[in-house]
């Protein structure tokens, strides 16, 4: 068969493998602006045009383009160069985040465009919702794609020392909407190798053996892996700071499997395909053991003890009651408190496994690569990962390598959300480049993303709150069950980060915890946006309204009166944390923000009639940042050119933290962002950093940036001083150049000079920030909907979000971050579920089982920030990436109350679930009672 296409205006005639998909052919061709996110034709990261018409590439069989025309977004831009017209709008409205999604918006729009006025157009364009139908973005709440699509400019022009606080553009910007912005897998590895996974079909079972030899007869197999091949090792597969913050319960192969889904056997092979058959004719004889999958059951005597083999060092609170953790504390007496109190509300709340949703799956290839010094090779991780550094640390001390023959280095990350702060995939891909002195890739499918990452700990909470008549606090009581998993990664940290917030938010003379972190035989759970807080916060926020309602007061009144003011210790029953302050205060502002909405609001005078309308609100604070020590290191060097270099360790996932480290380098040298270079998220460039996660991009990374800039400023002025003969404080930096009382000293004549002086060591300068100590940040959502109680319909009339968030240092960027943690928040509480059955087993294994917003479902959210600066964060920023998400459930599920008069104390509220609710209740308003 003579097969011929032309793919960008190039031609290719290279003929597809049998069932092969153009998404595939096309990457194997270079073209890597096509991406992966489900090959399922369900998110539209992989749309292409075929003859100007746009496609799912992962549906679409490769062989149907022969004789077509191919378009990636690659190919978009004009032939000189240029910027199409869509690309160029996507740009200024900084249309993305991580941008992974990207190419599949552009596409999408820019063939709608084409459409334009012609027979074709049918009014897409004039109705996104139908539209974007079949493309999904997980990070921006879609607001600033629609703003990219009507052609609403919001990045600002770049000028010399005024970078902080402007919406200037993301650096990759250009790269994100031309396709050209790297991601894990968006390069070329000679002699690549695949890797596939074998995985348990059983919730716990012994492997009695392992057949491999029908394996490894398949044409391309190189080995199979499994336990009888890897360390015997303990370790967590969560990436801390601290190792010891998780209990060491994990093997890389393990030959007890506790999950349906967990990793039995890892066959590598030239291609996805011999791999897979590979798996196919592993023989593996398993012997079942008894399984448990509900975390009440499991903490009973006589439970299955998932870990009942480890020792002490593993750091298991108590194995044989499957607890992976505990903490149990009281401040004053509760039984004391409940006394004194006219109202007592009491309730449990549950909150349910939600997926991260990164539209790039776990991945990573690993393979070696020359020392600089010619004595050798060292191994490269090149990974999907929001902790390059504690995962070289973590790969060093399972297989005994020295930190300096192990390089670990993330491309551009598309989404994290949490999920990337384990290592799921290195542990695995370096055993078999190490065993084959190849290089090997794992690539997670969406499935696997599903049943072989993690999810978001499913909550059990019960709550008590006592009060006075006038509405004063007497006691909060709760006992708090977090189902881990088969594994105990996070688990402790997330339940005890779960109850200090959420409980020092409020005073309360007495307050009592029992918190729980429960081994179960189910897909483990792990970091996820929030880390527990927002699953405590809908039951502390929905309970405090309940408790107004009995109370007779207004919900605002009632938080106003109980919350913890400016200058007061934070007090939790797990203890003080002693680095933890309010360095400023703005939640008196926020929840200012929802009474004028409140009483500002006309949203409801166009809803239908007989429709139910209701209004909520709940609010939450946040520490800015993880405790027990959060470290970055950068360097800042001035350039031969005069142009400057910053070197950071973080990763860039559409948090922004590449743009803000950009500007607080700008404003500290009072240049301009575009002559400013950034290398981060690779073990090379700095020597460490804990990681991008636990809210720390701007407060900890950017806070060394931020040391880093300003000492070399420093450093600069000292050299132009001594270079002119001028005195020191005569000399004022420029973006370009000095000027020392007249007399022009550019940056490219100081560093020569310096070089010619052997003063090398003061063109650079280096920044370290431990993390500590540590301040809080605040939210409050207020929410206005509809209910149609015919069919259980939810409308979302109005969406109001208030952040305090210190100085904002990028306000595009910071209200992109508000707008997505909202929108994902709804998710979580509309319809997001990872179900699973009695085994285990999760039945939502991909995205049109899981129900994810898509551009219909999610409303504009008006974001306000409030007016404060933090003494403790880097020109007086707060972070802003966890934070918002937390009081959305509460807030939505408070304004169904207020509609319903249900009290819903269960999540995902589902349409189906609020409809049997209003049918039980006669389609009834202003009827207190729950649903659970």
């Amino acid at each position: 068969m003579s097969f011929r296409t032309h793919i960008n205006r190039q031609p290719a005639d290279a003929e597809p493998r049998a069932g092969q998909c153009l998404r595939t052919y096309l990457r194997e061709r270079g073209w890597f602006g096509v991406k992966k996110g489900c090959d399922a034709g369900d998110c539209g990261a992989c749309t292409v045009h075929v003859d100007g018409e746009p496609v799912h590439s992962c549906l679409y069989p490769a062989f149907r383009a022969e004789g077509r025309n191919v378009t990636t977004v690659e190919g978009l831009a004009r032939p000189d160069g240029e910027l199409h017209p869509v690309q160029q709008k996507f740009l200024d409205a900084q249309g993305f985040q991580c941008g992974f999604c990207t190419a599949g918006f552009l596409m999408t729009t820019a063939a709608l465009e084409a459409e334009r006025g012609t027979e074709h157009d049918d009014g897409k364009l004039d109705d996104l919702p139908r539209a974007f139908k079949g493309n999904i973005c997980r990070c921006t709440g879609y607001r600033a794609v629609e703003d990219a699509v009507r052609g609403v400019r919001h990045t600002e022009r770049p000028c010399a020392g005024g970078a902080v606080g402007r919406s200037l553009g993301a650096p990759a910007g250009p790269q994100v909407v031309t396709g050209t912005a790297r991601y894990t897998f968006d390069v070329d590895v000679p002699g690549l190798l695949h890797m596939k996974l074998l995985r348990s079909p059983h919730p716990h079972a012994r492997i009695v053996s392992i057949d491999t030899a029908d394996a490894l007869r398949v044409p391309g197999v190189h080995a199979v892996l499994t336990h009888e091949d890897t360390p015997a090792t303990l370790y967590s597969t969560a990436r801390h700071e601290h190792p010891t913050e998780d209990p060491d319960d994990t093997r890389v192969l393990d030959d007890v499997v506790r999950y349906v889904g967990q990793r039995v056997a890892a066959v590598v092979a030239d291609s996805e395909q011999a791999a897979e058959e590979g798996c196919r004719r592993v023989k593996v004889v398993y012997q079942e053991l008894p399984y448990v999958t509900d975390p009440e059951e499991a903490m009973r005597p006589g439970a299955p003890a998932l870990h009942g083999d480890k020792a002490p060092e593993s750091r298991i609170a108590r194995a044989d009651h499957n607890l992976a953790g505990e903490v149990h504390g009281e401040v004053g007496c509760v039984a004391d408190g409940f006394a004194e109190a006219s109202v007592v509300y009491e309730e449990t709340f549950r909150t349910q496994r939600v997926q991260h949703a990164s539209l790039e799956t776990h991945g990573s290839v690993a393979y070696f690569e020359p020392k600089e010094d010619g004595t050798g090779e060292r191994l490269t991780v090149r990974s999907s990962t929001q902790a390059p550094f504690l995962t070289r640390r973590a790969l060093c001390a399972l297989y005994g390598l020295p930190e300096d023959e192990v390089r670990v280095v993330a491309g551009r990350v598309g989404g994290g959300f949490g999920g990337k702060q384990e290592m799921l995939t290195e542990d695995i891909v370096v055993l078999a480049a190490l065993r084959l002195r190849r290089p090997v890739k794992l690539e997670f499918t969406r499935a696997e993303q599903f049943y072989g990452a993690t999810t978001r700990h499913p909550f059990t909470i019960g709550i008590k709150l006592g009060a006075r008549a006038d509405g004063t606090l007497t006691a909060v009581q709760m006992r708090v069950v977090a189902n881990t998993g088969a594994y105990g990664n996070h688990g402790p940290a997330v339940m005890f980060h779960s109850v200090g917030e959420s409980f020092a938010v409020y005073r309360a003379p007495h307050k009592k915890v029992d918190a729980y972190s429960v081994y179960t035989n189910c897909v483990p759970a792990g970091a996820f946006r929030g880390y527990g807080l927002g699953q405590v916060t809908f039951a502390v926020e929905s309970a405090m309204d309940e408790l107004a309602r009995r109370l007779g007061m207004d919900p605002l009144v009632l938080r106003e009166k109980n919350i913890i003011g400016a200058g007061e210790h934070m007090v939790s029953p797990i203890g003080e944390e002693e680095d933890l302050h309010i360095a400023s205060y703005g939640l008196d502002q926020c929840l200012g923000v929802v009474r004028r909405a409140l009483a500002e609001d006309t949203s409801s005078e166009e809803i239908p009639e007989g429709w139910l309308t209701g209004q909520g609100s709940a609010m939450a604070m946040i520490a800015t940042g993880p405790p027990g020590g959060h470290y970055a290191d950068a360097r800042v060097s001035l350039l031969e050119d005069g142009t400057y270099d910053v070197a950071v360790g973080t990763a860039e996932f559409g948090n922004g933290t590449t743009t803000v480290h950009q500007q607080i380098t700008a404003g500290a040298l009072n240049t301009t962002q575009d002559r400013i270079r950034i290398r981060q998220s690779d073990t090379d460039v700095v020597r460490h950093d804990t990681g991008a996660f636990g809210s720390a991009g701007t407060v900890v990374a950017g806070k060394a940036v931020l040391l880093a800039a300003t000492s070399l400023a420093e450093r600069l002025k000292t050299l132009a001083a001594r270079h002119t003969g001028v005195a020191r404080h005569l000399c004022t930096l420029g973006a370009e150049a000095f000027d020392c009382a007249g007399r022009v000293v550019t940056l490219k004549e100081l560093y020569e000079a310096a070089r010619a002086g052997g003063a090398e060591d003061e063109l650079a300068a280096d920044g370290h920030w431990g993390g500590s100590p540590r301040s809080v940040a605040f939210n409050a959502q207020w929410f206005r909907v509809a209910v149609d109680p015919g069919t259980g319909e939810i409308r979302i009339l109005r969406s109001v979000h208030a952040a305090d968030a210190g100085k904002v240092m990028n306000p595009m960027q910071c209200r992109g971050q508000v707008e997505g943690g909202v929108a994902q928040a709804l998710g979580a509480t509309l319809f997001e579920n990872v179900r699973i059955d009695a085994r285990g087993k999760v039945t939502t294994a991909a995205f049109r089982r899981y129900r994810l917003p898509q551009y219909a479902d999610v409303p504009r959210t008006e974001v306000h920030f409030m007016e404060t600066s933090d003494a403790i964060g880097p020109l007086g920023a707060k972070s802003m990436s966890e934070s918002p998400f937390n009081p959305v459930a509460p807030a939505l599920a408070n304004a169904l109350r207020d509609a319903t008069g249900i009290r819903f104390t269960e999540l995902p509220v589902t349409r189906d679930r609020l409809w049997l609710a209003l049918d039980r209740r006669g389609h009834t308003a202003g009827i207190s009672g729950r649903v659970s």
